[in-house]
């Protein structure tokens, strides 16, 4: 399978081929296409995408065409990605977050961020499955499932779950079906699948990257973000993804803080003299996975950075994951019925109530495995001038960014804290649903910080990875460091699509 000609390709190596005249983005696009449909409709059966854009190729020949007249646009014109199901696009595809219960629904507009990839002509060749919802549905759901696309397997070996909710996306961008991907996070959703998926997969800041159009957990913590197998194809997607959108207020505060070219700040001898510190209280969960972090911290060691071991963030806690959980369930029912009402009369569900409804009414196609009870619990609250909401949301922003992340940085004078991404990918279980071998996006999530994963290395031949996280807009120190890191470990192999892990 390695002799696909676009095997582990960077967004810049197909510049130069388009550059040089070896390819076209027609060409490029139709390589991408033959792949999916090698890989993800037949032979392992992936499932990472869950519908194609029938005028990508069009698209791609117009972007051809462009370039010959004028020249390209930047450094994403003619490259194929594919985007997250929540993600709107006004065009022949659907938009559904996975669920059954929006399938036909196609908005009156782009997302911003859409428009923002249209502008530097990338090619958006389809959509990735998800979990259903961004996995905001029940407690006991099974990662990578939606009722819409079903189950998206982990390439490394396919028994194995690719974790949620951005699944499709990681699974996709790890076996080669696009040049990069975009997914979306309220909690661990491009963390983790960028993870156990052996790609690099970046959180922005909440508010660099618009949130317009696409369908809602939680807007004091969710965004999308770029996932891709390298550092430096991470840097070039977000300059492409940020902006400043009327439709999305979060991004006005960024307004200073927006660079539109990330690659700027790669360095490959970015770790000399960097401070990091380690959060020892997300070890403990797997040895081996500990020990690849040891292991990492000991080349970030000799690669001239000054560790500072043990920096725990001590107020990530049972009280903190409680508040979080209190202002996702109040925000997922304002802001869900929000994005549905501007969908039209035409929306096939028109808010929350409706959605659980349809589930009820076809239960046997969305509930086959797990129920809605999140759902219901979201339903059951109040509206957002709420107490209980303005305490947890307070209580969230206290314990993340106050007293937790801001004060360990100040405290030891970090550029940024490190730990383990999460454990290696669970067997994918209908039956019991997920069973997370740990994982340190809570913080960053919750603070709406940066964070980003790297792969470190592997357990068993499945994929670990380290995450680097900091204070609001340190997106240019984190890609620093993530791609010194990436640049001296070079500890990314491409999956080859075990039925299951060999004794």
């Amino acid at each position: 399978m390695n002799s696909f000609p676009l095997h582990e390709v960077t967004i810049r190596e197909l510049q130069e081929t388009m550059a040089d005249g070896r390819f076209t983005a027609q060409h490029i696009t139709q390589l991408y296409l033959n792949r999916i449909a090698h890989l993800d409709k037949q032979g392992p059966q992936l499932n990472a995408v869950i519908e194609l854009n029938p005028d990508a190729l069009a698209i791609a020949a117009a972007l051809d065409a462009e370039r010959q007249e004028t020249g390209p646009r930047g450094p994403l014109h003619g490259i194929p990605i594919l985007i997250k199901d929540n993600i709107d696009t006004a065009d022949q595809m659907q938009t559904t977050a996975g669920s059954l219960a929006l399938a036909g629904s196609t908005p009156r507009q782009d997302a911003y961020i859409v428009q923002t990839l249209h502008a530097a002509g990338a090619i958006i060749i389809g959509k990735t499955n998800l979990s259903e919802w961004a996995n905001f549905r029940s407690t006991r759901s099974t990662s990578g499932w939606s009722s819409r696309g079903g189950q998206t397997r982990n390439p490394y070996a396919l028994d194995r779950n690719p974790c949620g909710s951005s699944s499709g996306s990681g699974t996709a961008v790890s076996a080669n079906l696009c040049a990069a991907a975009i997914g979306t996070e309220t909690d661990g959703s491009i963390i983790c699948p960028s993870h156990t998926n052996g790609i690099v997969g970046l959180k922005p800041t909440v508010g660099l990257v618009s949130r317009s159009g696409i369908i809602p957990i939680a807007h004091s913590q969710d965004t999308a973000g770029p996932m891709t197998r390298t550092v430096s194809d991470a840097a070039i997607l977000l300059g492409a993804l940020c902006g400043i959108d009327p439709r999305d207020p979060a991004t006005t505060a960024s307004a200073d803080q927006i660079h539109s070219d990330y690659t700027q700040f790669l360095d490959a001898d970015g770790l000399r003299g960097a401070r990091i510190g380690v959060a020892r209280n997300f070890f403990g969960h797997n040895p081996q996975v500990d020990q690849i972090i040891e292991d990492s911290i000991a080349l970030m060691q000799r690669l001239g950075a000054t560790i500072i071991d043990p920096t725990n963030l001590e107020t990530i806690n049972s009280q903190f994951s409680e508040s979080e959980m209190t202002v996702l369930l109040y925000e997922f029912q304002a802001d869900l019925n929000q994005y549905l009402a501007q969908l039209g009369p035409d929306a096939p569900v028109k808010s929350l109530a409706d959605i659980i409804a349809f589930n009820e009414q076809h239960a046997a196609q969305t509930m086959p495995y797990f129920a809605q009870e999140i759902m219901l619990q979201a339903a059951a609250k109040g509206p957002l001038t709420d107490s209980d909401y303005w305490e947890a949301l307070a209580n969230n922003h206290r314990l993340a960014r106050d007293e937790g992340i801001d004060a360990v940085l100040r405290q030891h004078q970090l550029d940024a804290i490190i730990a383990p991404s999460g454990g290696p990918a669970w067997l994918t279980d209908w039956v019991n649903g997920d069973h997370y071998g740990g994982g340190s996006s809570s913080a960053a999530a919750v603070a709406g910080y940066p964070s980003i994963t790297v792969p470190a290395g592997f357990v068993h031949g499945l994929p670990v990875g380290i995450s680097f996280f900091s204070t609001a807009y340190q997106e240019p120190t984190l890609l620093k460091l993530a791609y010194a890191f990436e640049q001296a470990s070079q500890v990314r192999q491409p999956p080859q699509f075990l039925p299951t892990l060999s004794n």
